[in-house]
């Protein structure tokens, strides 16, 4: 996954970003409120890892400002030494998907993000097939299908294809596709290169209203697979 730190302590962030690279994880850490969400209004991620007290705003200020303001309901995973029940009460209620008081356990964080992914893909297995009437994905064998009509597409059109099925409704940027298709911050590989590969894959799988999805460019920030009604063009 691609998460997003808020964390103020440079050894806590060198201790969190150890933990979740060695669990294969790509991490972007900020250490004020003011960065970080400049950061996610440009970029997307997967989940945000949250400490509550910070130099400028606290991180229930900028969680509220992420579920209000920005209407941005990517999982968030707070992190605090704040440990009294009222403290619990007032991130969840606030918008956050689940609560880990400091000092934290190597294991227990890594199960709490695997658990907040599963949740976030309705608990889907990130390797199992699923269907997306019409398209099949065939995880597996790395097949497309529209309507039982197989689609040629190469492994890295499938893995894009995939990850846009999975990331629905999310406009996701260029630079976390780069990372997810590519490989993790891959100097060799250009925007344009993305750019490219995505029109073909959306001329092959036929996105388009009359198959009930639609991959658009999103200006200045990246890309969006959508569900739409399937209407004829009158």
């Amino acid at each position: 996954m691609r998460i997003a730190l808020l964390e103020d302590d440079p050894d806590q962030v060198s201790i969190y970003t150890l933990w979740l690279q060695n669990s294969e994880h790509s991490v972007k850490s900020h250490g004020t409120a003011a960065d970080f969400l400049r950061a996610v209004r440009r970029d997307s991620f997967d989940l945000y890892l949250l400490d509550w007290m910070l130099p400028d705003l606290s991180g229930i200020d900028v969680l509220l400002k992420l579920r209000g303001e920005m209407q941005d309901f990517t999982p968030v995973l707070i992190a605090t030494a704040k440990d009294q029940e009222r403290n619990v009460v007032q991130a969840l209620e606030a918008g956050a998907d689940d609560y880990l008081v400091k000092p934290l356990r190597q294991k227990e964080m890594l199960a709490r993000v695997d658990a907040l992914a599963r949740r976030a893909s309705g608990g889907r297995p990130k390797h199992e097939s699923f269907d997306a009437d019409p398209y099949m994905l065939d995880m597996e064998k790395k097949r497309v299908a529209i309507n039982g009509t197989d689609v040629t597409l190469t492994s890295r059109e499938f893995d894009l294809a995939a990850f846009f099925f999975q990331n629905a409704g999310r406009v996701v940027s260029r630079s976390h596709i780069l990372e997810a298709i590519w490989g993790i911050e891959n100097a060799d590989v250009s925007t344009r290169t993305v750019d490219t590969h995505i029109s073909r894959l959306r001329k092959k799988m036929q996105l388009n209203k009359s198959n009930g999805w639609k991959l658009s460019a999103i200006y200045q920030h990246g890309y969006r697979l959508e569900k739409q009604d399937t209407v004829q063009d009158q």
